[in-house]
């Protein structure tokens, strides 16, 4: 169970920051995105300190707008914030290229493991 916490937090920041390249969010609508799209499961708990730490980082820029008369928090992507995103696509896709390639040597098909919708 270690292993997989430790693996979620690695990509936690660059699913997070994907979620917001398509625009501005508040927080339950980001965990919605995540848990929809992704199928992720970010508790609050986890979730609003990444935000802060991302929007010091400059990262993340926020607002707050009233919307359904209650004051929300909005977060987008800074222009930082999209460079660093570019930057971590491009990682993630090597690491991903590398690991099929490792995977794709294996003399055993049989034990090769294969992820989900693959």
């Amino acid at each position: 169970e270690r292993w997989e916490v430790q693996a979620r937090k690695g990509v936690l920041e660059l699913v997070v920051l994907a979620a917001l390249w398509s625009g501005r969010l508040y927080g339950l609508e980001l965990i919605r995105r995540l848990e929809g799209a992704a199928q992720l499961a970010v508790p609050e708990g986890t979730l609003y300190p990444l935000l802060r730490r991302l929007e010091s980082q400059g990262l993340l820029v926020s607002e707050w707008r009233e919307e359904d008369k209650r004051n929300k928090r909005f977060y987008r992507l800074s222009g930082m914030g999209l460079q660093m995103l570019t930057l971590l696509v491009v990682e993630w896709r090597s690491i991903d290229e590398s690991l099929d390639a490792l995977l794709s040597e294996s003399h055993h098909e049989s034990a090769r493991p294969v992820s989900p919708g693959r």
